[in-house]
């Protein structure tokens, strides 16, 4: 593993708010937080919370989607700490219902003067961080419907292009790295599902069809390559870089997803 020197780093949190408000992904419970003992009364506090996993910003492992998968704890940490870029997509007019693709990353690289390297770590940022309930940096417009239900996302030759690339994993400002319209989401707002069909000027089932079902899920996992949901916090002050990223959940054995903090590492400019 390449080694870093963190003495001459910032750390700029890419992690968004978890508390009892955070919403979970469709059709996933999000988390109840109660206290189970006072200072007051026991001379400690403590508390007790339940919750699905795909709650706030978190890390999906291959086991979500493939039985015996790679679970959370059987991650290296030099997979999910490395060298990486994030791509502002948002800069690029990609928006509500949008479809991006490998054209839009290619432009992204002559834009910036610099090549998205095999290994790297891809952090996505659409700008709809913005629209997330619980945003705590920067701009927000707290939105949950145009958060969750109107991020841009890919189709399938997105997918073959990264494999191409040999990207390492990705992370994205949004609930997923697949379009919401490639998830069950198409299914429970069946009214949006229409609104982005007549945006995109095809029925959903040809641009999406049944096999390409949540593609970014079932065909980059794989591979390894997996990914970071919900990300945001302080992302907007590395647009653009190149930088160091760090995935940090906890060592969950037989996890097939993770609650974690996701952070860049950038060298000081003075």
């Amino acid at each position: 593993m390449q080694s870093i020197d963190l003495s001459n780093m910032r750390v700029i949190d890419l992690s968004q708010n978890w508390d009892m408000h955070t919403p979970g992904f469709a059709t996933y419970e999000g988390p109840t937080i109660k206290w189970i003992k006072r200072v007051a009364f026991d001379k400690v506090g403590g508390q007790h919370i339940a919750s699905t996993l795909h709650v706030g910003t978190h890390l999906d492992a291959p086991l979500h989607f493939i039985t015996n998968g790679q679970d959370i704890g059987s991650i290296p940490l030099d997979k999910l700490v490395g060298p990486g870029v994030v791509v502002d997509l948002e800069a690029l007019g990609v928006g509500d219902y949008d479809i991006y693709t490998s054209a839009h990353f290619e432009a992204w690289e002559r834009k910036v003067g610099q090549r998205i390297q095999p290994g790297d770590i891809v952090v996505v940022h659409t700008g709809y961080h913005k629209y997330y309930p619980s945003n705590w940096y920067g701009e927000s417009q707290p939105d949950e419907t145009r958060y969750f239900i109107k991020h841009p996302g890919p189709t399938r030759e997105f997918v073959s292009w990264v494999l191409e690339r040999k990207i390492s994993w990705f992370a994205i400002d949004a609930g997923s790295m697949d379009h919401p319209m490639n998830t069950v989401i198409r299914k429970v707002r069946p009214d949006l599902a229409a609104k982005c069909a007549q945006k995109l000027g095809k029925p959903l089932e040809e641009i999406w069809p049944e096999e390409d079902l949540q593609l970014m899920h079932y065909d980059m996992f794989p591979h390894g390559v997996f990914h970071v949901e919900n990300a945001g916090g302080m992302i907007d002050e590395v647009l653009d870089q190149r930088v160091w990223i760090g995935c940090f959940p906890w060592k969950f054995n037989g996890g097939e997803a993770a609650f974690c903090r996701l952070v860049a590492f950038v060298g000081n400019q003075d």
